[in-house]
């Protein structure tokens, strides 16, 4: 059992490190994001599609009428979430887009409240007092940017709409309960393929080696490697593990962030991120305290 968790720990760990330096690889393509996000999916639906295949997962019977529709259902909205997180980072920088995108657990737990009739506990209500006043920090600081303060508003609200749509993604993957996640992952890329084909100028595909390169590795590695690896992870790790573990995501990227574009963060946009990734943190782990002395429970 130990090495099953110690594997599904690493396996975790390379999932994040691979997910937190794809910001970088975006910006550095030069791309429109309409184009990075097409060619993503491209190269991700091929890798996944023999991912698939050896797995055994491509026999009749696996899918329902409606579970593929929830399926189809899900890839719009993550790639709308892709396409809106993508356009976020040159404006608001990887570092702050990805923070503020971690803000969808918050969302996904009002989702849940409305649609699934799941329990608001006072617990969730303080954490998503102390994920807004990041917020609010984050977006008090938008004089301090080099960027124009629109901007950096916009690229706000676009990481607030792909973690909009990312909650509601998961939201209808709940539904979705036996259909195997790389399947799900297949059917995602594939919608986004024949979604943004007509918007992609396919006739001017001379982007240079380098730039395939980055493509391929988007897909291939970022996409379907990454999916591989996370799926692998959460069948292997407890649940407080797994999300403990992801959070690795976001410290990476405002490390890319850092070292690649040297983006630094101002003391106000620190305390916001910190803000943001405590409340997360806490919630999904289950954090709380109980005034009895006030004394701290962990749970």
């Amino acid at each position: 059992m130990d090495k099953q968790v110690n594997r599904g720990s690493l396996e975790m760990i390379a999932a994040m490190l691979i997910s937190g330096t794809i910001g970088w690889l975006v910006m550095l393509s030069g791309l429109p994001v309409i184009d990075v996000v097409f060619w993503r999916c491209v190269f991700a639906a091929v890798t996944l599609l023999l991912v698939c295949a050896c797995m055994g997962l491509l026999r009749p019977g696996l899918l329902t009428r409606v579970t593929l529709l929830l399926a189809v259902a899900s890839g719009l909205a993550i790639v709308g979430n892709w396409l809106l997180l993508f356009a976020s980072y040159s404006r608001a920088s990887i570092a702050i887009g990805t923070a503020v995108y971690n803000v969808q657990p918050f969302m996904l737990v009002g989702l849940a409240a409305i649609f699934l009739g799941e329990k608001l506990t006072l617990q969730k209500l303080a954490w998503l007092s102390v994920s807004f006043l990041g917020m609010l920090a984050i977006v008090g600081a938008h004089g301090s940017q080099e960027q124009g303060g629109g901007d950096y508003l916009l690229g706000i609200g676009l990481a607030l709409g792909a973690a909009f749509l990312y909650a509601i993604a998961a939201l209808i993957i709940k539904k979705l309960t036996g259909v195997p996640p790389h399947l799900i992952a297949l059917i995602q890329v594939s919608v986004g393929v024949l979604v943004l084909a007509p918007l992609v100028d396919l006739s001017s595909l001379a982007h240079g080696e380098q730039v395939w390169s980055i493509l391929i590795t988007l897909g291939v590695v970022h996409t379907g490697g990454m999916y591989v690896l996370l799926y692998g992870a959460i069948q292997k790790l407890p649940t407080a593990l797994t999300g403990a573990l992801s959070f690795i995501y976001p410290v990476a990227a405002i490390a890319v962030d850092w070292i690649a574009f040297d983006h630094r963060l101002s003391m106000l946009q620190w305390l916001g991120v910190a803000a943001i990734l405590l409340a997360a943190a806490g919630m999904q782990q289950g954090w709380g305290l109980r005034i009895e002395g006030w004394r701290r429970v962990g749970q």
